[in-house]
């Protein structure tokens, strides 16, 4: 059975993206192999941060012996189980682009219940988790990984990755105002670092303007954006994350997933994922149809009656005409045609034959 679950940190709060300011190093790596937390991520059960959750309460089994403190090494040979499941020896690194829609939320079990990302995913993508966070009202680029060590250090602001928004909001601003978020700022006790941002275009309404602006960051703080906007006086209605990092939106429709090949892989990411967990070849694994999400289309979603089937539209092969909604009888034997009507193509009378 494929499984997208595992067990989301105790202080997770569905924010924008994870605070992602700590520093976890590499260390672990000794002789005689490497800390269990490392481990359990590099296989996507979690990131190191919730490892080390998993094993204080007591999930986390080396060799059938529970752990009770993650400074503990894997060796070859060694078995690893959560939840008495046997965790699979960690796969080569893999990412996906997926365009979250509104109304999900990036956890993988939600004390509220709400839908979640990780439920709304194809069957046949592996154990996954997510690089930073989306909060349930925002929507756009939220990348997947099957690599927790590689998921922590995208999220890092060290990396100096940029992420880049749409944001429309109500209220008023200039671009001076805007301009002065390069210095950074605090607000309501949290210092932020500085911020690109450029006034796109305004429409003036009954209650004031909508604005539409272009944000970039490399922080991603719980709800920066709508945060920093905020401290302008502006109220952020939409938010769309049109990249992160080299990787875009697109034209990913709604609810869409695509993998990113393994040679861009080890292009981009070559300096984040150990020489042994990099992806080889050039191709990635074709993807079952039945698991293909079909972007959302206007109007899309309306309910039906009761008992009403959908109206089943033809489908047509790439490279070939549609055909037309009439079709023309095919020819007499001898090589004449019927005639279908006694007017012209323009709608005139046929012409006549003229008279001796």
């Amino acid at each position: 059975m494929v499984e997208h679950k595992n067990t989301p940190s105790p202080d997770y709060f569905p924010g924008q993206e994870d605070d992602s300011s700590g520093n976890e190093g590499d260390s672990g790596d000794q002789a005689g192999g490497e800390r269990v937390a490392k481990v359990l991520a590099r296989a996507g059960v979690a990131s190191r941060r919730e490892v080390e959750r998993l094993i204080e309460a007591r999930r986390v089994a080396l060799n059938g012996q529970v752990l009770e403190t993650p400074a503990v090494k894997v060796g070859p040979g060694d078995i690893l189980t959560l939840d008495g499941q046997v965790v699979a020896e960690a796969e080569a690194a893999r990412v996906w682009r997926y365009h979250k829609p509104v109304g999900l939320v990036t956890s993988h079990n939600d004390p509220m219940s709400r839908p979640t990302v990780f439920a709304a995913l194809p069957p046949h993508l592996p154990r996954v988790i997510s690089i930073g966070r989306l909060d349930l009202n925002s929507e756009g680029l939220l990348l997947l990984t099957n690599d927790g060590g590689l998921a922590r250090a995208l999220e890092m602001p060290s990396n100096g990755w940029v992420r880049r928004y749409r944001a429309r909001a109500r209220g008023r601003v200039t671009q001076d105002q805007l301009d002065s978020l390069k210095d950074g700022l605090v607000w309501e006790g949290v210092t932020y670092g500085p911020i690109e941002a450029r006034l796109d275009k305004a429409k003036e309404g009954p209650q004031g303007a909508n604005l539409w602006i272009s944000v970039a960051i490399t922080e991603g703080k719980n709800r920066e954006v709508r945060r920093v906007l905020e401290s302008l006086g502006l109220t952020v209605n939409r938010l769309i994350r049109l990249s992160y990092g080299p990787f875009v939106l697109g034209d990913l429709g709604s609810g869409g997933v695509e993998e990113v090949g393994p040679r861009v892989i080890r292009e981009q990411l070559a300096d984040f994922i150990a020489p042994g967990n990099l992806p080889k070849g050039d191709k990635i694994a074709p993807v079952p149809k039945s698991s293909v999400v079909a972007p959302r289309r206007p109007g899309a979603g309306k309910s039906r009656a009761a008992g009403e089937e959908p109206k089943a539209k033809p489908v047509y092969k790439a490279g070939r005409a549609k055909p037309k909604s009439k079709v023309r009888p095919p020819p007499k034997p001898g090589g004449s045609r019927p005639r279908t009507s006694g007017k012209t193509a323009r709608g005139s009378s046929a012409a006549k034959p003229a008279k001796s």
